[in-house]
């Protein structure tokens, strides 16, 4: 009776991991990081260091996945590599500080968002001031060329803004504006 009783304690165990486990994929899947990284991240998160070979085995997927994977939480900063006592096989663990997953993994996106666009409107307003300086085209065109060149001046306040919030978050300031919390008991 008590090996049947264990079971199901264990049954349940890892249904509650399987629900966790889920909603992180799912949440990552919204940030456009696959699914499949995501369940690997959260696996990681939940069962602590791993080989390949061990998330290969509770995963299912196949070891080159397994591979890259890892390798895309390590370029955000969320997985880092480790070394277990008597294992010759490189094992990996999950950031389990979600405000430094918050950290790690956010900033780095904005970073590039800032950078992208910000660079993406320096050449179009480049672009977009030879054509005012133009005086073989209509003031119809002129207008227009205008008036796309305000919209995306307007813009940069966005990116400016979104680059200073980076660094309060980087820099942890954002903790003096938005405290963290402690669980109630």
């Amino acid at each position: 009776m008590e090996d049947s009783h264990n079971k199901d304690a264990l049954d349940s165990i890892n249904n509650a991991k399987d629900l966790v486990v889920d909603s992180i994929a799912e949440t990552m899947d919204l940030y456009g990081v696959t699914r499949s990284v995501g369940t690997l991240y959260g696996t990681m998160y939940l069962e602590g260091d791993m080989t390949l070979d061990e998330m290969r085995e509770k995963l299912g997927m196949s070891k080159p996945s397994m591979s890259t994977g890892v390798k895309k939480l390590q370029e955000f900063n969320v997985v880092k590599k480790t070394f277990r006592r008597g294992k010759r096989k490189q094992t990996y663990v999950a950031e389990k500080d979600f405000f430094q997953f918050f950290i790690n993994f956010f900033t780095q996106k904005w970073e590039r968002e800032v950078k992208l666009n910000l660079t993406s409107i320096k050449e179009a307003q480049l672009q977009l001031s030879k054509l005012l300086e133009d005086t073989n085209i209509s003031d119809e065109i002129k207008e227009e060329a205008n008036e796309t060149f305000q919209t995306l001046e307007k813009s940069k306040a966005y990116y400016k803004w979104l680059n200073k919030l980076t660094e309060k978050i980087e820099s942890g300031e954002i903790f003096d504006l938005i405290p963290v919390e402690e669980e109630d008991e």
